[in-house]
Order: C-alpha cells, then sequence, then structure tokens
C-alpha cells in the first residue's frame, strides 16, 4: 500500500503507520517514509505519541533527517537532538540552507552549537549568525538570508547568462533585486521582464521598487501586511537601506499557521509548549496554572453571590434562573473578544477606530440585549408565572449581554497595551467580569423589586 500514500489522506497515512507499527514491519515502515516530503514526515511525527516516535526516527531516511527536524514542534527537535554529539548534527545540518541551520540548532546548547558552527560552509555559517542575532519575533529572524541579486548598469542578457551559470533560481525566487556597490537596494526584476524584455537593455530600465520591510519589524505585522497587500515576496532591508534577505511565501505561511496555533492554545489556557501528544505531567502542569486562576475568579463570583443570600432563600426561582444570566453574557463576550483578537492580531484595530468599535459592541450589545431579554422574561414568566421574576431577569439579561460587549472589546485593548497577549488572559478575565456582572445585576434587582 505505501505506494499509494502520495495520494492518501493525513488520517489515511496515520493509520497506515500506526498499523506498520503494531505489526512491528520497520522494512514496509522505512520504505512508505522514504516516499514522504519532510513536511508530511514531520506531521506525521507530531502525530505519535512520545514513546513511539523513536521508532519512526529510525525509518526516517537519513537524507531527510535535517529537513524533517527544521520541520517538526520544538519539543520533538529537541528531545531527538538531546544525545546527539557534535559531528552526529554536523552530519545532519549538512545540506542544510541557513534557515534550516537555525532552526534545528535553536534548542540546542551553546556548545554543541558552537561545535556545529566550525564545522559548516563559511557562507551557510554566517547567514545562521546574521538569522540567530535578530530577536524571535521580528522579521530578520524569519527571512532568508540569501537573496539573488544583481548591480546596477548591466544588460539583462548578462543578469540570464549570471543565473545560469550560478544556478541561482529556485522554487521560491520571484524576483531578482537590484542593488548598487554598497548593496543598498535599489529596486527588483521580476523574472518575466528579464526574460521578454530587450537583451540588450539595462536592469535600470525595467526595475521597479518594491514593498520592503524592516528586519525590526514584528513579524506578526509583516505577515499581516503582505497578506493584505496579496504579496509572496518581499525583500528585507535595514536601516541603512542595505538588502539582508527576502520574507517568501512558504515564510510567511509558516508565519501565519504559528500564530494561529498560538493564539487557539492561548484562548483555551495552554502554554506555548503543549502538543497534543504531549506527556501527561506537562500538559497537566501547563493547563493547571489557569485552571487556578480560573477557580480564583469563580470564587469571587461565588462571594458576589454570597452577599444575598436573603433573597435567594426566599425566592428558589432566583438560583435556577442565574446561571441563565452568565452564560447569555460569557457567549455575548466571548464573540466580541474572538473577533477583536482576531482584528488585532490582523493589525485592523488602531486609532480613532476603536472608538467606533466601542460604539458599535454598545448598540449590538443593547440590541441583542432587548431581543434576548424579552426572550428569557417570557419563558421565565411561563415557567414561574411571575412577573416580577421576568421583568428582573430581562434587565439583568439586557444590563449583562451590554457589558459583556463593551468588555470583549476593553479586555483585549488594555491587556495589549500592558504587552500582555489578549489571547491568553483575556477569557478568564471576560469570564469573572461577566459572571460578577450578572450576579450582581440580576440579584441586586431581585432585593430591590421582589424584597422592597
Amino acid at each position: 500500500m505505501h505506494e499509494e500514500l502520495q495520494f492518501a489522506s493525513t488520517e489515511e497515512r496515520l493509520v497506515y503507520l500506526q498499523r506498520l507499527i503494531e505489526a512491528e514491519d520497520h522494512v514496509s515502515l522505512c520504505e512508505a517514509l522514504s516516499e514522504q516530503e519532510a513536511p508530511d514526515v514531520a506531521r506525521l511525527l507530531e502525530s505519535f505519541p512520545a514513546n513511539l516516535r523513536r521508532q519512526i526516527w529510525t525509518a526516517v531516511p537519513e537524507s531527510l533527517v535535517g529537513e524533517v527536524l527544521a520541520e517538526v514542534a520544538e519539543d520533538i527537535r529537541e528531545e531527538y537532538l538531546a544525545d546527539l554529539s557534535i559531528s552526529d548534527v554536523t552530519e545532519i545540518v549538512k545540506g542544510l540552507d541557513a534557515q534550516e541551520v537555525a532552526e534545528v540548532l535553536d534548542v540546542v546548547d551553546e556548545e554543541l552549537k558552537a561545535g556545529v558552527y566550525d564545522s559548516l560552509d563559511e557562507i551557510i555559517r554566517s547567514q545562521v549568525e546574521v538569522l540567530q542575532a535578530y530577536d524571535e519575533d521580528t522579521v530578520g529572524r524569519y527571512m532568508d538570508p540569501e537573496t539573488v541579486n544583481v548591480k546596477q548598469g548591466v544588460t539583462l542578457e548578462a543578469v540570464q547568462r549570471f543565473v545560469r551559470i550560478h544556478r541561482l533560481l529556485d522554487d521560491e525566487s520571484q524576483e531578482i533585486m537590484v542593488t548598487d556597490k554598497d548593496k543598498h537596494l535599489m529596486g527588483t526584476i521580476t523574472l518575466i521582464d528579464l526574460v521578454k524584455q530587450n537583451q540588450d537593455s539595462l536592469v535600470d530600465e525595467h526595475m521597479y521598487n518594491p514593498f520592503t520591510l524592516n528586519d525590526t519589524m514584528k513579524i506578526n505585522e509583516a505577515a499581516s501586511i503582505l497578506r493584505s497587500r496579496e504579496l509572496y515576496f518581499a525583500p528585507v532591508i535595514n536601516a541603512d537601506g542595505v538588502l539582508v534577505g527576502q520574507l517568501n511565501i512558504a515564510d510567511i505561511l509558516e508565519i501565519t499557521q504559528d500564530d494561529s496555533d498560538l493564539t487557539l492554545k492561548h484562548m483555551s489556557g495552554v502554554s506555548d509548549e503543549e502538543e497534543l501528544f504531549s506527556p501527561i505531567l506537562q500538559s497537566a502542569k501547563s493547563r493547571g496554572v489557569w485552571l487556578g486562576i480560573n477557580l480564583a475568579t469563580a470564587f469571587l463570583a461565588a462571594a458576589v453571590i454570597g452577599q444575598f443570600e436573603a433573597v435567594l432563600e426566599q425566592v428558589v426561582a432566583l438560583a435556577v434562573l442565574m446561571p441563565v444570566v452568565a452564560s447569555m453574557g460569557g457567549i455575548a463576550g466571548s464573540q466580541t473578544l474572538t473577533v477583536v483578537i482576531r482584528g488585532l492580531a490582523l493589525g485592523q484595530i488602531a486609532g480613532n477606530n476603536k472608538i467606533w468599535l466601542f460604539n458599535k459592541e454598545l448598540w449590538v450589545g443593547l440590541t441583542n440585549g432587548v431581543i434576548w431579554a424579552l426572550v428569557v422574561g417570557i419563558i421565565s414568566h411561563l415557567w414561574f408565572g411571575n412577573v416580577q421574576i421576568s421583568i428582573v431577569i430581562a434587565i439583568a439579561i439586557l444590563i449583562n449581554m451590554t457589558i459583556a460587549n463593551l468588555a470583549g472589546i476593553a479586555i483585549p485593548l488594555m491587556l495589549k497595551k500592558m504587552k500582555i497577549d489578549p489571547a491568553l488572559s483575556g477569557a478568564v478575565i471576560l469570564t469573572t467580569v461577566t459572571d460578577v456582572a450578572g450576579f450582581l445585576s440580576f440579584l441586586g434587582l431581585a432585593t430591590l423589586i421582589i424584597l422592597k
């Protein structure tokens, strides 16, 4: 069956490998993995528990190990490299480009890294050192430092000859960059113009000013800009205008995927390091922190409820209806929170459009609040036949849903201003706000209206 794996879905590949491992058919496992691309092997590795990954690693072709290591999650990469010597790692990174080498060496200690550096080709070593000198969340760390660039004043024919002789173009090449003698970026020329224009003309006549990225720009901001402009390529320059690399579509996709994964984890209170098959204790620890924080906020809400024991003792229906108020507010706030966090990630929220968003969410909250307050009020009246209880819960729903919508936009904006990831703690804070506001409004109104 392994010949058909290239046409199979990820799930079918996974099931087939599971069968081979259960049957201890190492030969077929080697054959199956030899026909896969490095990204596919990396995804399959991430789909197995740690105790089975070693068996898969032994079946990965030696020619693919380096590329696979550059693709897999950091904890798997670190686990594989933990017991390897300098010579082992040197052999693994042989033939990799600078970006891949930098990824592999990111998780090793300084002694091993220094030993591998000494064995690298001089050009690759200098490129890796450049990449690792940048902060982790900057364009410079993600860029491809190897660029195809030519000097001003040469003919298109000379450029074509130069490119062919040195075999400079690859699948990721989008444009050829034109620089001056000091490597300042002057413009770029497309591959189409390079081929179709008069070959005796100079590159200067056909180059244009491209959109560029600064090497110290935040990578998420850069990816958002390129996506919005529908660009597949951008030269990267430093503060002096010197060409230092390029960002390609593959880099942008990787950034987008990483950012989406982190946002999803943070919104659920899961740490960056936790993967699907992380060890039990590691997963329990990473989730336990936020469960503890959530417990503290739950006790805060309980303390609010405790202030209204008198009214709860007299009207049992209030205890039955309390979760409805909190739930409606929580859902309304979560909807707003999700939309706002997405907008922040895409760089869509800035300046005075925040005021517009506050006004919008106020009216969305009021509109939905009125509609659902009427629905819940009518249901409560049919259930308990008490007009006062129906009025109390209807007003509480309106208040809590309005507060929830405003909190859904205010909380992530405040957290961002404090340089805290809104996705990481926004949901916990929002839950506290909607619970406290819901119980306070519901039980407070009940005290005023029913026990007056």
